[in-house]
């Protein structure tokens, strides 16, 4: 009678399951599925007739392998991303497809490849914003049927050939010259225009013309020179050209 007593005892204990606060249990009564997920905390699977399946709430980390891709400009790239996503329905990641996290990481591997051969590098290199966006909508709606919810994807890294690389370095430089080329240019042409004021202002008052002589002297006087030359201007040079009368 013990021994009984003992058997029930540990199959009793056997049935007892202890989840996790992000852990549900699909349990399986005969095959079928026995109403809603069970968790977190004690339950009861009472085996042989019942078959239990844990499901993790957490958000997981999926990082897609690089993918070799050609963009819609014809440049060979490798590109890799992450996906975060998590189950928001046990029932369904379970029943629904066989391997969630492996039919995840296919489906994303796919619409990588889909969505950024669609796209040219300029895109991919400086609006990946949008491209992330696309990604993740495609994504997430082809896991909703099974339960699955992806909240981001994000391109991590690009991988361009040498060649590329090279050439986009000449392009940089060469935009470089010619901004540095562009504001040169800039500066001439409003130096130039502000000679062309003062000129216009000197000739329209011509003290404005003593006045910058005798500033010219007093900044000649300042340098330790011993050669000094007189600038003498030739109005200076009217007062004694007339005859005495």
């Amino acid at each position: 009678m013990w021994i009984i007593a003992v058997f029930i005892v540990v199959w009793l204990l056997g049935c007892i399951k202890i989840l996790r606060e992000y852990e549900r249990a699909v349990i399986f009564r005969l095959g079928r599925v026995l109403g809603r997920p069970k968790g977190p905390g004690i339950i009861f699977v009472f085996a042989p007739i019942d078959r239990s399946e844990r499901v993790t709430l957490r958000t997981i980390t999926l990082d897609v392998p690089s993918q070799d891709i050609i963009t819609r400009d014809n440049v060979s790239v490798k590109v890799n991303a992450v996906v975060y996503y998590r189950v928001m329905d046990p029932i369904k990641a379970i029943n629904e497809i066989e391997d969630y996290n492996f039919a995840t990481s296919q489906i994303s591997q796919t619409t990588l490849r889909s969505v950024v051969g669609q796209a040219p590098l300029d895109d991919l290199l400086s609006n990946r914003e949008k491209l992330n966006a696309s990604l993740q909508e495609i994504i997430d709606k082809q896991t909703d049927p099974w339960g699955v919810k992806v909240s981001v994807v994000e391109i991590k890294h690009v991988d361009l050939p040498q060649e590329m690389q090279r050439a986009m370095a000449r392009q940089a430089e060469a935009e470089r010259e010619r901004r540095a080329k562009v504001i040169s240019a800039e500066g001439e042409y409003q130096a130039a225009e502000k000679l062309k004021q003062a000129a216009e202002t000197i000739a329209d008052h011509p003290m404005a013309m003593q006045m910058r002589y005798l500033q010219t002297l007093a900044d000649m006087s300042s340098e330790r020179s011993s050669i000094v030359v007189l600038p003498l201007p030739l109005e200076f040079l009217k007062a004694f050209s007339g005859k005495k009368s």
